[in-house]
């Protein structure tokens, strides 16, 4: 009998708290906020995207998106998230398929942990 076993993937992230205090700091409050959510709305449209373009195997417009992500998530704090992205459009430039599909997997798991991480900070001032 053969057994199998499910290995649970959870990625650990941590947001850039300096980098958001910055930007509350040179933005003001409300700016940041708004800043933050539209940055927030984006990444999560970003994500959808490369995932559709990866499965319609554009990989000319997903690795467009995978760089677009890098920017938005350096922006907020969300350096593992933007280092992930780095990494896929590596492994599209590289034509490592194999490869892309485990770091977009990653990426997606990291994008969604980001996100929650984010929306869970009850109060955005830090």
């Amino acid at each position: 009998m053969e057994q199998v076993t499910l290995l649970e993937q959870r990625e650990a992230v941590k947001l850039d708290s300096n980098r958001l205090e910055e930007l509350f700091l040179l933005l003001g409050e409300a700016s940041a906020e708004d800043v933050v959510c539209r940055a927030l709305e984006e990444l999560a449209a970003r994500l959808s995207h490369t995932e559709r373009c990866y499965r319609e195997l554009r990989f000319d417009d997903m690795r467009k998106s995978a760089r677009s992500l890098i920017a938005i998530a350096e922006q907020i704090g969300m350096q593992m998230l933007a280092n992930v992205a780095q990494d896929v459009t590596r492994c599209i430039d590289h034509g490592d398929g194999t490869a892309l599909s485990a770091t977009l997997s990653r990426l997606l798991r990291v994008g969604e942990c980001s996100l929650s991480e984010i929306w869970d900070l009850q109060d955005l001032t830090i």
